[in-house]
C-alpha cells in the first residue's frame, strides 16, 4: 500500500484554537501539512492551542492561494456547505489529496469551488466549526482508505499517560 498524501487547506482562519486544534488533527490522522490565507490567525497566533506540538513534525505555512500551494499530484478537495456538493458518506478519496475548508464565519470563495476537483459537504443539522469539520474530514478519509491500522498497540501509543484503563473479558 502506497503512502498517501494530505495537505490541510485553512480559508483564512480566524482562530488559534481552532488552528491549533486543526494542528492536533493533522497529527492525529498523518496529515502532511497544513497551509492557511489571510491575516488573522497571524494575529492570534500567539493564542495557538496545538496542545500536542504539531507544528514540530507538519509544517503550518501561510500562503497567497490554496490552490496553487497543492502539492503537484494532488487532488482539489473543497469542504463546505455548498449547493451541488457531494454528501461526504458518499464521497471516495483519493490517495494524493488537499482539502480546502472555509473559515469559520463564512465560506471558500467561488472562484476556489471552481478550480476544485471535487467539492464535499458534511451532511449535519447546521454548521460544525472548522475544526471539528477538519477531524470529520480526516477520520472518514482514514476509517474509507484504511490507513490506520486499529488494535491495542495502537491504543497504547495513543493515549493519556494517565489512562491504563482495560475492557476486561
Amino acid at each position: 500500500m502506497s503512502k498517501t498524501k494530505v495537505t490541510i487547506g485553512l480559508t483564512n482562519p480566524k482562530s488559534p484554537t481552532n488552528v491549533g486544534a486543526v494542528m492536533r488533527a493533522a497529527g492525529c490522522f498523518s496529515a502532511d501539512a497544513v497551509n492557511y490565507t489571510g491575516q488573522r490567525y497571524e494575529r492570534a497566533a500567539k493564542y495557538q492551542t496545538d496542545t500536542q506540538n504539531r507544528i514540530r513534525n507538519i509544517p503550518l505555512t501561510a500562503v497567497d492561494c490554496l490552490v496553487k500551494a497543492a502539492p503537484e499530484n494532488a487532488k482539489i478537495i473543497c469542504v463546505d456547505l455548498v449547493e451541488g456538493a457531494v454528501p461526504l458518506p458518499d464521497f471516495e478519496h483519493p490517495e494524493n489529496a488537499c482539502y480546502i475548508f472555509g473559515p469559520e464565519d463564512g465560506t471558500i470563495e467561488q472562484d476556489v469551488i471552481d478550480k476544485a476537483d471535487y467539492v464535499v459537504y458534511i451532511p449535519t443539522i447546521g454548521c460544525l466549526n472548522l475544526a471539528m469539520s477538519v477531524n470529520v474530514v480526516l477520520y472518514d478519509r482514514a476509517s474509507k482508505l484504511n490507513t490506520i491500522k486499529a488494535s491495542d498497540e495502537l491504543v497504547c501509543q495513543s493515549r493519556d499517560r494517565n489512562n491504563k484503563v482495560k475492557v476486561k473479558s
